[in-house]
């Protein structure tokens, strides 16, 4: 029984050892450093797929929120105390309360949300293109958010932005989804409770962009010198502007002007984002911009009020400016430590780090973090229930952002435990998508790498090629993808490690971003076979096998950034 004890007590030590010692050296090394710590910062802030951002101030916090469409846990929570350094702290929501969503959903679930404070509580209001405008509110944004409520029901409605009138009155400005009702270009308006549960009126057209703002989307409320101001992007993600309405009168009717476009920069779009003020006073535009297979990063520009117009960026021309690329930081009273949000894991917790999101709605069957302490234990499962399951269609893939352009991240795995037909490895996800993994074929461990294409076109399959056949006494092997630069742009490459020796994946496969969503890192473990259970492999069942992943680290493979 001592013995025992101290081989636990051991093991613990090591484990915490083990986690300071990289985060140690993690600190010394970021993986995305925006601040440049002169007074100035470079674009993007967050070089990570935070899709739509919008933001807001609580006292001298900053809160930000992005959209999650299918991934789960959803609704991210990030926070900062000077608009430049930033940290992911919570999720709003831990599933998506419709079945369908068990098994990936992409391109719906949790579109564009839009966050704020109000009678002493934060609230955010998202679309789901297929099912409604849903609130989810909390008076702790660092702990647990109440369950959603479904304010409007109904298809195609998305973007949107709840807005409380001083006149205590309070409405919901939104977009349309073409693919979902069949038009797009407008802006729409409906009237709710002042509690901000439910519609209390119908929803009409508030605005029509068809002629001279079109595509537009992503409308942001706000109120100044009596003027109702709706901050929205149009034109499209890639080529499109940031363009400003208002009005004397909520309903309208409202003056135009596009106040931040690309002009002559690389930053293309510049697409939704929200505004926000600093304790004296200033104001600042975050936004996003479309960088393809790393999905869409954030940035933000210096906003100033000339003739109750905002003009946004630099090189203002006509009261339209351009994105910045470098500028003086925000002026928020509170400098920050630089910071980079985290991509590699030791599993020392008994919880999930938040940089991990499942392709679908997750289980505790899924995984263990104490099964084994120090390791993350995924299961061998199959909750398609199909034969030759794709990881397209497999809730139970552990995701993680892209956070620098530029990396290796390479992963640990304990393959000891896997039964025959049943798999476990490393993917590169996306549109196009390609894994390395340890399969078990007739009693051999086999080393197989797989590839999709255009996988969004619903028929997507996976080509399987077995690289070679491992030794049986193979107990563990490491996987590793880089993003390296090239002289047109990046460049993916793939090895694997075994005994030290580590040997390239020959391809010449390239991620891709799909259906809005970047490129991620994901982990897995599955049973290609379409008799296996969906509860198989899991320790109260006590079936299956399952795979030992014992770190993923991820380093930059540039200085500077």
């Amino acid at each position: 029984m001592i013995q025992k004890r101290l081989r636990a007590a051991t093991l613990s030590l090591f484990i915490l050892l083990r986690k300071y010692l990289f985060q140690k050296g993690d600190k010394m090394e970021l993986l995305w450093k925006p601040d440049l710590e002169d007074g100035t910062f470079k674009n993007p802030i967050i070089f990570a797929d935070y899709s739509d951002p919008d933001v807001i101030r609580v006292g001298d916090t900053y809160y930000m929120t992005a959209s999650s469409f299918n991934y789960v846990p959803g609704l991210p929570i990030l926070t900062s105390k000077d608009l430049v350094n930033w940290k992911l702290v919570n999720y709003a929501i831990d599933k998506i309360d419709y079945e369908n969503y068990d098994t990936p959903q992409h391109s719906k679930g949790v579109w564009a949300p839009a966050i704020r404070y109000h009678n002493d509580r934060f609230y955010i209001y998202y679309g789901m293109p297929d099912e409604g405008i849903f609130m989810v509110s909390t008076k702790d944004p660092l702990g647990k958010w109440d369950e959603p409520v479904l304010v409007l029901e109904g298809k195609g409605l998305i973007d949107s932005c709840p807005f409380w009138d001083d006149d205590g009155r309070a409405y919901v400005i939104h977009g349309y989804a073409k693919s979902r009702i069949g038009f797009k270009s407008y802006l729409g308006i409906f009237p709710m409770s002042w509690d901000g549960t439910k519609a209390v009126g119908e929803d009409h057209i508030l605005y029509n962009g068809v002629e001279t703002q079109p595509t537009i989307e992503g409308p942001k409320v706000y109120k100044r010198n009596g003027y109702y101001y709706i901050l929205a992007p149009a034109g499209g993600v890639k080529p499109g502007w940031q363009t400003a309405l208002r009005s004397k009168n909520i309903y309208g009717p409202y003056e135009e002007k596009i106040v931040l476009k690309q002009g002559n920069t690389i930053v293309n779009g510049p697409h939704q984002g929200g505004l926000v003020d600093t304790v004296n006073g200033d104001e600042w535009f975050v936004h996003f911009q479309d960088r393809g297979l790393y999905g869409r990063i954030v940035h933000i520009q210096p906003v100033v009020w000339e003739n109750d117009w905002p003009v946004m960026g630099q090189n203002a021309e006509d009261g339209c400016g351009e994105p910045c690329l470098v500028c003086t930081k925000p002026n928020t009273g509170i400098s920050e430590t630089p910071c980079s949000l985290e991509a590699s894991d030791d599993f020392a917790d008994t919880a999930l780090n938040l940089m991990w999101q499942w392709l679908g709605n997750s289980k505790d069957s899924f995984y263990s973090l104490t099964e084994n302490p120090g390791f993350l234990r995924l299961y061998a499962l199959n909750p398609s229930r199909k034969k030759e399951p794709v990881l397209w269609e497999s809730a139970n893939v552990l995701t993680q952002k892209l956070v620098c352009p530029f990396f290796k991240a390479s992963a640990c795995l304990h393959i000891g435990s896997l039964l025959e037909k049943e798999q476990a490895g490393m993917v590169m996800m996306g549109g196009h998508y390609a894994y390395l993994a340890v399969r078990i074929t007739g009693g051999m461990k086999t080393l197989v790498y797989a590839e999709a294409f255009d996988a969004e076109d619903g028929s997507v399959k996976e080509k399987l090629t077995v690289l070679q056949k491992l030794a049986p006494d193979t107990e563990k092997i490491i996987f590793s993808f880089a993003m390296e630069e090239g002289n047109d742009g990046p460049v993916f490459k793939m090895f694997f490690t075994l005994d030290e020796k580590e040997t390239a994946v020959p391809t010449a496969f390239m991620p891709s971003d799909h259906t809005w969503v970047g490129a991620k890192i994901g982990l897995f473990a599955n049973v290609p076979e379409e008799t296996a259970s969906a509860e198989s492999g899991t320790a109260a069942v006590g079936k299956g096998g399952y795979a030992d992943f014992e770190y993923i680290h991820v380093t930059p493979l540039t200085t500077g950034n």
